[in-house]
């Protein structure tokens, strides 16, 4: 053999031997490598915005969408067809409207109260148009609720969808004494308090209100304020820059979607999933969307089939309602390739795609508030984001030691926080930095102070605290694990519900269960209780519940009662309530739905009686 062609061998073996080296024990490499250059080219557009005089916005996205593909559809809702230029021009004769009639100006605050509809997305960007910031409220809130929301981001005028304005009834003389201005998106009105839009907006010209009006310099400039919903107190309302909303925006694009899709958005537009994630993303790509008024499991196939969809947005237990659905012979059958939200459990998760095919799952993992993201862009069941060297190096986070007892972070001697290891569960920090900025609320300082930790590895740091329990994996998978609250401990250990949750949904008679921890008089920490409902066609059988929980799960997380429910409380964006169902505890005597309680004897789970309810709280019976 001459000496080149052993040179030539030597380095095939050695690029082989790499290669193998590399699939060994670094199997995502590559597809990291890929997703984090993809990702950090959008983050240099954004960092070249500092440079400029003047910020491309999302609204300016939009804009020029409206000019390269106007007669594209943006927006498809309830079978009417809105195109790029539809959506363009009306939103221009809105913000005519502001400007003329509403009288309003460049750096106030409006609050929107309006359902899914083309109409939110017109005034949405109306109002942007005339450099208002928007105050997004969450249509269920009522009364005082209400009127908290619109003081806090200082709002002195509120709009109002045609088919909400009835529910402002007992709200009305309040906004008035407060000097708040209301306009409805009606041509008239019986209420004398309240001001007509549609019949104005008609009259209006469809060409632009100057540019300059929307015109930023800044990408830590107030666009929206979007309230994240109070379990105990009133709803809090996170400041969303124009930095926040293009990264928002860049969410479909990072996970390979392109302007051919067609994006299912059943969730509600006052969300930051829906309208930051969904239709910034649709704009970003210059894509379709299916706009739904409310989420629909029985629908939601029929719609996707009707409209190509390829990518939809969920969140919470949307999927497991999907799942729930009764089979059909068309469950294949369409032509969805990607799903993209949060709140995926991997038992859902399993289901789904054996049920309704290979899509990919693309979680996101983020607070509306928040300043830290992950993305699971390699689709691994049961996780939420993904993290590696690069990652790191670009954003700061810890998992640190946190005391279940005491209800805080462990301190070392010098009265710093601790990280865990690697597969341990630990309290997600992210760093405030320049790179990654924490804007708080609006209205208050305290609450925005809150959310932080401060001298948290060294004198004068900042974190932002997630208040989320997480684990990340030798691999670097980062999982989720529970909030803070949700966690509680029983005989000295440690319960998560989100485990408990997740075993106890393999039993086939279980639907849907939500996990949570109930006070005992005389018991150190909390005892678990499972709500549930039961799967249509089944019924309940404490036996077989009592064989599963005695396999699976180990004596301090398994659920000493059982409450049985028609419907599960949610919250608007489908994430179950725990809070009330804390709150009333376990005695038969207030709740009016069935309860059994575990028992060791029988070998099953029996119809907790008043007898027996007040002979656990007598110490007589052994727990």
């Amino acid at each position: 053999m001459t000496p080149s062609l052993g040179c030539l061998s030597a380095l095939i073996a050695g690029f082989f031997s790499v290669h193998v080296l590399q699939k060994l024990c670094f199997p995502y490499f590559w597809r990291d490598l890929k997703f984090l250059l993809r990702v950090m080219r959008y983050g240099v557009n954004l960092e070249l915005f500092k440079l400029r005089s003047r910020v491309h916005t999302v609204l300016d996205r939009f804009i020029q969408q409206a000019q390269r593909v106007p007669d594209k559809p943006f927006v498809i809702y309830e079978g009417s067809v809105h195109t790029y230029r539809d959506i363009e021009r009306r939103s221009n004769r809105l913000a005519h409207v502001f400007l003329e009639d509403v009288k309003l100006r460049k750096g106030e605050c409006i609050a929107l109260l309006m359902s899914n509809e083309p109409d939110f997305l017109c005034v949405w960007f109306g109002l942007a148009k005339v450099g208002c910031s928007v105050a997004f409220l969450n249509i269920n809130i009522k009364s005082k609720s209400l009127l908290h929301c619109v003081n806090c981001c200082g709002a002195k005028t509120l709009i109002v969808g045609a088919d909400l304005v009835e529910s402002m009834n007992g709200i009305l003389s309040s906004l008035q004494q407060e000097d708040i201005q209301v306009w409805a998106m009606k041509s008239h009105t019986e209420h004398t308090q309240v001001h007509t839009l549609l019949d104005k907006v008609e009259a209006a010209s469809e060409q632009p209100v100057p540019a300059s009006l929307r015109a930023t310099t800044s990408l830590k400039a107030p666009t929206l304020y979007i309230f994240t919903s109070g379990t105990t107190g009133l709803p809090k309302a996170a400041v969303i820059t124009h930095l926040q909303s293009l990264k928002g925006a860049a969410g479909f694009w990072a996970f390979g979607a392109t302007e051919d899709d067609v994006i299912y958005i059943p969730l509600p537009l006052y969300h930051s999933a829906a309208s930051l994630i969904g239709i910034g993303g649709t704009i970003e790509l210059g894509a379709t969307c299916i706009l739904k008024k409310k989420f629909s499991a029985s629908q939601f196939w029929n719609d996707c089939r009707k409209h190509d969809v390829t990518v939809f947005q969920y969140i919470g237990e949307l999927c497991r309602y999907l799942c729930n659905q009764p089979p059909t012979a068309e469950d294949m059958v369409h032509r969805v390739r990607m799903g993209v939200g949060n709140g995926l459990r991997p038992d859902v998760w399993r289901e789904f795609q054996s049920r309704f095919g290979n899509v990919k799952m693309c979680e996101v993992y983020g607070s509306t508030e928040g300043n830290l993201c992950f993305m699971n862009h390699i689709g691994k069941i049961g996780t939420v984001g993904r993290s590696n060297f690069f990652y790191r190096l670009l954003f700061k986070y810890d998992l640190i030691k946190y005391d279940m007892v005491k209800d805080e972070p462990v301190k070392d001697q010098h009265g710093f926080c601790q990280t865990v290891k690697k597969g341990e569960t630990g309290l997600l920090l992210s760093k405030v930095s320049a790179l990654s900025p924490f804007f708080g609320y609006a209205g208050s300082k305290q609450l925005t102070e809150r959310k932080l930790m401060r001298n948290v590895f060294a004198k004068g740091d900042a974190y932002f605290n997630t208040g989320d329990l997480m684990a990340e994996d030798q691999e670097g998978f980062i999982s989720f694990r529970d909030r803070v609250g949700d966690t509680f401990r029983w005989k000295g250990e440690n319960v998560a519900t989100t485990e408990v949750t997740e075993t106890l949904g393999l039993v086939e008679f279980i639907q849907e269960v939500n996990v949570y921890g109930v006070e005992i008089k005389g018991h150190e920490g909390r005892a678990g209780m499972a709500a549930m409902i039961i799967r249509p066609g089944f019924s309940f059988d404490g036996s077989k519940l009592f064989e599963h929980v005695m396999r699976d799960l180990p004596a301090y997380a398994r659920p000493l009662f059982i409450r049985l429910q028609e419907e599960m409380e949610m919250t608007s964006t489908f994430k179950q309530q725990k809070f009330q169902l804390v709150q009333s505890g376990f005695n038969p005597s207030s709740i009016s739905d069935l309860l059994f309680v575990l028992d060791h004897q029988q070998q099953s789970y029996i119809p907790l009686t008043d007898c027996i309810y007040h002979s656990i709280l007598a110490g007589e019976r052994k727990l």
